[in-house]
């Protein structure tokens, strides 16, 4: 099956949103504890790391899926290939 510039596009703005929204996951769980001791500041009254590691990183997630989950509705939209709730 030959795949189309239409197909490939909407590959393309995939992969790369993917790629995107993993990076910023990698950072969130290895890099900020690999560096826990140097961002040792108050945050909310806790040590940073600390913030992260109970409460922040699972609010990025969150956010990280909620986004990548809007942002595709839309690609599918923009590229007609959307689902279509049947009743």
């Amino acid at each position: 099956m030959q795949l189309t510039e239409s197909h490939k596009q909407y590959w393309s703005k995939n992969l790369r949103m993917t790629a995107f929204l993993l990076s910023i996951w990698f950072v969130v769980t290895f890099v900020v504890g690999f560096y826990a001791r140097e961002l040792n500041f108050n945050f909310f009254g806790w040590p940073f790391s600390f913030w992260v590691g109970a409460q922040g990183a699972l609010v990025i997630y969150v956010l990280i899926i909620a986004y990548y989950a809007h942002y595709m509705n839309n690609l599918d939209k923009e590229y007609d290939c959307a689902e279509v709730e049947e009743d």
